[in-house]
């Protein structure tokens, strides 16, 4: 079981509360995980990932186990305490301006 924790505001449009808990089937990636994000919240598709690329949004950030996971390979394994549930995939929003 994977734990997400998603910015406020994209929790509000897909009428969610608090952390989302996946099941991802084969290795789990950044990818199989927002794979499995969107398939479960297609109102999520577009806001975290490009719908034609599906590469990360400018502004979006991952981070896990104290680590900033955003420029990792798409593919690379997710680290094991998110793997086994027991540490959050966070997914935040970066800000940007002085």
């Amino acid at each position: 079981m994977i734990r997400i924790e998603l910015p406020q505001h994209l929790r509000r449009l897909a009428h969610i509360e608090g952390q989302v808990e996946l099941v991802v089937a084969g290795p789990a990636t950044q990818r199989s995980v927002l794979d499995a994000l969107e398939a479960s919240y297609p109102m999520l598709r577009g806001t975290i990932r490009d719908q034609v690329t599906l590469e990360r949004r400018p502004f979006v950030r991952f981070f896990a186990c104290a680590r900033d996971l955003s420029h990792t390979l798409p593919d690379a394994p997710l680290p094991e305490p998110v793997v086994t549930g027991s540490e959050p995939l966070l997914v935040v929003g970066a800000l940007a301006g002085g």
